[in-house]
């Protein structure tokens, strides 16, 4: 294909995938219970941190941290008391556990508290062309108060080659207004050409058949080779292509 043959075919896969249909299958169903916007992207940034694995048990798992936390999660965060917090200790989603569950809470009250929220700290750091240095000044802050060393591995950091997916896809759900009730587009001080697509094994593997990646591994280097490549399709909303390479590598096995 050459590349108008690409972003043709790419397109017509995002107008496939990028609707209300996919909410069904994915996490991002876990902050669509929410409307307030302090609920949605809590709920969707612990949604996004455990979403490594069998897709089912990271939706299970994640309704089930919504509960835990009464179903109102900035409240929770905000108001909570320390005795509120020893019932996070049975969470365990993959290596991270209750401990790990209740340093994002004491975290993230932090954040709301002392730096204006999230959509307020990923954008004063966020650079003309990437919001990956964002990211990672976003973690040194994450873990600025009294934390626990193996929650760290927890958040990943850009700027040591990680491709960050589950912070990428996180900020493309607050970031991305897509017009089909998908991604919500809350974060208004973020521009979306700067999103990253969340780089995985499925995304990875259909963006090296399609040519728009030759970097073998999935890591920082290789994201910005593939954003690269996104922003030459569309320079606004490079990152709704997401939506066509995840459908194509996951519902029909590209």
């Amino acid at each position: 294909m050459n590349k108008a043959e690409l972003k043709d075919f790419l397109d017509t896969k995002v107008i496939q995938y990028n609707n209300p249909k996919f909410i069904e299958s994915d996490p991002i169903q876990i902050p669509h219970k929410f409307n307030k916007k302090e609920d949605i992207e809590i709920a969707g940034f612990l949604t996004a941190t455990i979403s490594w694995g069998n897709r089912k048990s990271i939706i299970n798992n994640a309704n089930r941290l919504m509960e835990m936390l009464d179903d109102s999660p900035f409240d929770f965060v905000m108001n909570h008391q320390e005795t509120d917090l020893e019932k996070l200790q049975s969470f365990v989603h993959r290596t991270f556990n209750g401990n790990d569950c209740t340093q994002f809470i004491k975290s993230l009250q932090y954040i709301y508290s002392n730096h204006n929220g999230l959509e307020n700290l990923f954008a004063k750091h966020a650079e003309k062309d990437s919001l990956q240095p964002s990211i990672s000044n976003f973690k040194n802050t994450f873990f600025e108060i009294e934390h626990l060393q193996r929650t760290k591995k927890h958040v990943s950091d850009p700027l040591k080659n990680s491709a960050a997916k589950r912070i990428n896809m996180f900020l493309r759900w607050m970031v991305r207004h897509d017009n089909a009730g998908v991604d919500f587009g809350i974060w208004k001080n973020i521009s979306p050409s700067l999103l990253s697509c969340p780089l995985d094994v499925h995304s990875g593997n259909v963006a090296r058949k399609l040519g728009l990646l030759k970097r073998k591994q999935n890591d920082a280097k290789a994201l910005l080779e593939l954003d690269t490549a996104l922003r030459k399709l569309d320079s606004k909303d490079p990152v709704k292509y997401d939506f066509a390479l995840f459908g194509l590598g996951v519902f029909e096995g590209f």
